[in-house]
């Protein structure tokens, strides 16, 4: 193999290399070589966190860093998948390539040799002319539904076989993505509150049953408490129905924040964002007085706490 810091050797090629070599099961790294495609997942979603950490920052090194790293796990995957033969890195890229030209003909316009053809979708430069959002989006569903029978062709399911509309929705998203887009996809086809009236209703009915269970959960207590030979099962039992009834409020939440046009992974990061800067600032306080917090109190807590608010809010 060339040596890979040669300049000669493009970026892309010369991390191809790298990976081949950290691969190698007689000189490559003990760590890569073990590494499977399922042990790899979870780095992978925590490098696309860091990428989003690093995008909230605003720190252009940073961000190109984590970058970096985030196509490294995709190089893995391919270096992984090329070993057994399944797939290189250039089918990957390939494959992407495809898709953009296929999903997107308003701009590139119809090929002959495009695996998904449309009348309706077809287009050529001369034709070619602005669509609206809506007609963009109507676009992109047919494009996918067309790629997704084409998918069940090549699987060769049987037609039997219950399909939904949610069966495209990934089960292994972060779960505020994919409570949204469950709820998305349900009212592509009419199944959703008209506007977020009816939302905010069942935001309070959802909470209303969180203290319900609450309210159980402690006359529960009481009566054991009071009967020792009571069991505790009946206290089990109310702390997954109080589990339940906080999933069920969390996503009703998520749907109210999608009928007011809000991303609500969005608006929780930076709600915690804020929570972070904000406890940070009362660290400094308690610091800047000589305190320690796990010695003060909570109220002093919170008096530190509403100057750091006040403080932000006069900024």
């Amino acid at each position: 193999m060339q040596n890979a810091s040669k300049a000669s050797l493009g970026e892309m090629q010369r991390l191809l290399d790298i990976m081949t070599q950290l691969r190698d099961p007689q000189s490559g790294c003990p760590w890569d070589v073990k590494q499977t495609m399922e042990s790899l997942t979870r780095y992978t979603i925590e490098e696309a966190y860091e990428v989003a950490d690093a995008i909230a920052v605003g720190d252009m090194h940073d961000i190109k860093d984590e970058l970096g790293d985030l196509l490294f796990q995709v190089v893995f995957y391919a270096q992984i998948a090329s070993e057994s033969k399944e797939f290189s890195f250039d089918d990957v890229a390939q494959s992407i390539s495809d898709k953009l030209v296929r999903r997107h003909p308003h701009v590139f316009g119809a090929r002959p040799d495009d695996e998904v053809k449309s009348d309706e979708l077809s287009v050529t430069n001369k034709e070619r002319t602005p669509l609206s959002d809506s007609a963009l989006n109507a676009q992109w569903d047919a494009i996918k539904a067309q790629e997704k029978q084409l998918k069940k062709q090549r699987l060769k399911q049987d037609e039997a076989i219950e399909t939904s509309i949610l069966d495209s929705v990934p089960k292994g998203m972060p779960a505020l993505m994919y409570a949204q887009k469950l709820q998305k996809a349900c009212a592509k086809v009419g199944f959703d509150w008209p506007d977020a009236a009816p939302v905010i209703d069942k935001v309070r009915e959802e909470v209303e049953e969180i203290q319900q269970e609450l309210d159980t959960k402690q006359r529960l207590l009481c009566e054991n408490s009071a009967d020792q030979n009571s069991s505790s099962n009946s206290v089990r039992d109310n702390q997954q129905a109080i589990e339940e009834e906080i999933g069920d409020a969390l996503f009703a939440m998520v749907n109210l924040a999608r009928h007011c046009k809000v991303d609500a992974d969005t608006a929780l990061r930076n709600a915690s964002n804020k929570f972070a800067n904000r406890f940070k600032g009362v660290e400094r306080l308690a610091a800047k007085q000589g305190e320690k917090l796990d010695a003060l109190t909570l109220d002093e807590m919170e008096a530190l706490w509403q100057q750091v608010k006040q403080s932000s809010h006069a900024k």
